[in-house]
C-alpha cells in the first residue's frame, strides 16, 4: 500500500492510502476478517452501519456495500485504530490515536515508516 497523506485531527493522525491492485468484495472482507484477529473491542461497520459480528466468518458473508470499515484497539500498536476500506476504488483510510509516542508527531516519515509494513499486511491478506 502506498501512503498519499497525512493529517492532524484532534488527537487523531487520519491518512489516506492507496491500494496496489484493485480488489473485490470479498478480498475486503477476508482482509477484515484477517484483521478481527489483532484487535480488542472490534467493531466492524458497513457503509457507516454497526454490523453485528460474532466471529471472523461472519464478516467474509457480509452483503458487497460501498465501504467496510473496522475499528478498536490494536494488539500490535497499542493505540485505537480505525481503518475503512472502499468498495471498487483502490482507497484505504486510516485513522490512528495519538496515544503513544510513536504517533504523537504527524510527520509523513516517521508515520509511513510506523504504519507501511501494518497496512501491507492487510492489503497481503487480501491475496491469500
Amino acid at each position: 500500500m502506498h501512503l498519499l497523506s497525512i493529517s492532524d485531527a484532534n488527537g487523531w493522525t487520519q491518512s489516506n492510502w492507496e491500494l496496489t491492485y484493485r480488489v473485490t468484495w470479498e478480498q475486503l472482507t477476508k482482509s477484515v476478517a484477517f484483521a478481527s484477529e489483532f484487535y480488542d473491542q472490534f467493531e466492524v461497520l458497513v457503509d457507516d452501519k454497526p454490523v453485528t459480528v460474532t466471529k471472523k466468518e461472519d464478516i467474509e458473508v457480509l452483503p458487497e456495500a460501498g465501504s467496510i470499515c473496522f475499528r478498536g484497539l490494536s494488539k500490535i500498536l497499542n493505540v485505537p485504530v480505525m481503518i475503512t476500506l472502499y468498495n471498487q476504488t483502490s482507497a484505504v483510510v486510516a485513522t490512528v490515536a495519538q496515544a503513544t509516542d510513536e504517533f504523537k508527531t504527524v510527520a509523513y516519515v516517521n508515520f509511513n515508516h510506523s504504519m507501511c509494513q501494518y497496512m501491507d499486511s492487510l492489503e497481503l491478506a487480501m491475496h491469500r
